[in-house]
């Protein structure tokens, strides 16, 4: 018989569904009932996200180790929709859990009024999210990377505006296109292999004929192109940039999120599929990770130097953290897993808080100052305007100057949000590029033998994440300075509470996994072993047992 905890896997997916549905029939006038009911669905989101990380990391004893799986309407594996949960999914749940409750929770003070069905849309989101990470089969996550894609087309387009409609309309054609590769690679994998269980899947690779491998390999290159585009990385990253500095604050910061889908995916079907014991396809597609990724880093890096505002930075710094992960994942070693884990979370909340705080940012700043700061800059006029600051405050002999508590508030907000993406100390994004980079440089991972030393590609990576850190840092610090610096206010921002708590709350939790990074680490360390090894996964979901019929039960 089955405990009710059991069913908490499908509530990540069941949840938001009911809600978002719920909502599409509750009139737009009524704003406080609306977000009430999306504001309880998020939070009961994160108390189930919370309850499964921990009873995945506590071997639960429903559970076959840490892996727990939901045969939804009773069908065994690999005929029915299986979800199945460990620790690396659960941790996405709560990533999920924490971004969608920050960003509704922040739209409520303006943007949530700015269209029709915001919070029904942010729900199908999360509904499309959780999913995408439970789901045990490749056509359920299509199914699901749908719901998501056609809920953030309407995130998107929210809040209307010429530009955000052409951004918008151009992120929805990249996506089907995307969509379109996703199901053509979904069915040449099935013509294949007969099967669409991932776990059942890997179980059968292995003992492919050639001519089969062939074609599954082709089959396998179209699904990633999919996952790649929504990754971002490069050559396919050039619709993110655009799309995401284009949006409303709220989308933006969940949309950090959706890009990692693609990442997820990859880690878990390459990671299950062909890191290992694939027989003749044992490392299909490690190369062009491997090299795609470190691409990635060097194109988000130049797009950070030669951004001229704060929504591209925060675009180009999503690229760059997909490029990080991607090359990561390439080394094919649970340490450097386990650390590209721990950039994926500081990376993801680091870049989600700037997306909101940018909102706050821009609200501060008068009209054309932007403008005014790069025309300073680029006809040298600091002197004159320090010149003239200067005579001001010897006319009135100024004692100092108070800085209000809404501008102290922005800039050390900002600070933070800068050192978490170069990846300076003393935060969580120095701890995850450290944790990433440590055991790669160690052992070499795992392409070179011990003795051959240090590999040639660790050390090409060690100097892109240092060199794109160092990019990061310079671009932010340029951007602070014309943002906070060169500027005139007329008078200080106001800050509304709902709106500063996420920022607030994001970098916050980016401090307490700073503080306690060796629990987190341990962690994390057991989910990037289980991942690698794949043989608890793939154990636990073919061999799900059905729920026997109340009859047999009674007798």
């Amino acid at each position: 018989m089955m405990r009710w905890s059991d069913h908490l896997i499908i509530v990540p997916v069941v949840l938001p569904l009911i809600a978002g549905a719920l909502l599409m029939f509750v009139d737009e006038q009524r704003r406080r009932l609306k977000f009430g009911i999306s504001l309880a669905a998020a939070l009961g989101l994160l108390a189930v996200a919370v309850v499964l990380m921990g009873l995945a990391h506590g071997r639960y004893e429903g559970w076959t180790g840490s892996v727990g799986v939901y045969l939804a309407a009773n069908w065994p594996v690999p005929f029915g929709i299986a979800l199945a949960v460990d620790r690396l999914s659960a941790l996405m749940l709560l990533l999920a859990a924490i971004l969608g409750l920050g960003a509704l929770v922040f739209a409520q003070a303006r943007w949530a009024r700015a269209g029709v069905n915001f919070h029904a849309l942010l729900q199908f989101l999360l509904m499309g999210l959780n999913g995408a990470f439970l789901t045990a089969d490749l056509f359920n996550l299509f199914v699901f990377f749908e719901v998501m894609l056609a809920a953030s087309y309407g995130l998107a387009l929210h809040g209307s505006g010429p530009r955000r409609v052409a951004a918008s309309l151009h992120y929805v054609a990249v996506n089907l296109v995307a969509s379109s590769l996703f199901l053509i690679g979904v069915s040449l994998i099935y013509g294949v292999t007969g099967t669409l269980n991932m776990a059942d899947l890997a179980r059968l690779v292995p003992e492919l004929v050639r001519d089969d491998r062939m074609l599954l390999e082709a089959a396998a290159a179209v699904l990633a192109t999919a996952f790649l585009i929504k990754a971002a990385m490069w050559p396919l990253a050039f619709w993110l940039p655009a799309a995401y500095s284009a949006a409303t604050p709220p989308a933006a910061a969940v949309f950090a999120l959706t890009t990692k889908v693609g990442v997820y995916a990859i880690m878990r079907l390459w990671l299950l599929v062909f890191a290992g014991g694939a027989g003749g396809s044992t490392g299909f597609g490690r190369d062009w990770l491997l090299y795609g990724g470190m691409a990635t880093i060097v194109f988000s890096a130049i797009g950070m130097l030669a951004a001229q505002d704060l929504r591209r930075l925060a675009s180009y710094s999503v690229i760059m953290s997909s490029g990080t992960l991607l090359a990561a994942i390439a080394f094919d070693d649970p340490g450097v897993l386990a650390g590209a884990l721990f950039y994926l979370v500081s990376a993801t909340l680091a870049v989600s808080a700037l997306f909101l705080l940018i909102e706050l940012v821009e609200r501060s700043r008068s009209f054309g100052s932007g403008v005014l700061a790069v025309t300073l800059e680029a006809f040298e006029a600091q002197g004159a305007l320090h010149a003239d600051a200067g005579k001001a405050s010897d006319d009135h002999e100024d004692a100092g100057v108070v800085v209000p508590a809404a501008m102290a508030f922005l800039g050390l907000s900002f600070l933070g949000c800068a050192l978490l993406m170069a990846g300076l100390p003393p935060l969580s994004g120095f701890i995850g590029k450290f944790a990433l980079l440590a055991p790669m440089l160690g052992a070499g991972g795992q392409q070179a033998s011990p003795s051959a030393g240090v590999a040639p590609a660790a050390w090409v990576m060690l100097g892109l994440v240092v060199a794109s850190g160092l990019a990061a840092a310079v671009a932010a610090m340029r951007i602070g300075i014309r943002v906070f610096w060169v500027q005139v206010r007329s008078a200080p921002p106001r800050l509304r509470l709902v709106e500063a708590m996420p920022v607030a709350a994001m970098l916050l939790l980016c401090v307490a996994i700073t503080v306690q990074a060796g629990p987190v680490m341990r962690y994390l360390d057991a989910a990037a072993v289980s991942l690698h090894g794949g043989a608890e996964y793939r154990g636990a979901v073919t061999a799900a047992p059905r729920v026997p019929p109340a009859a047999e039960t009674r007798r």
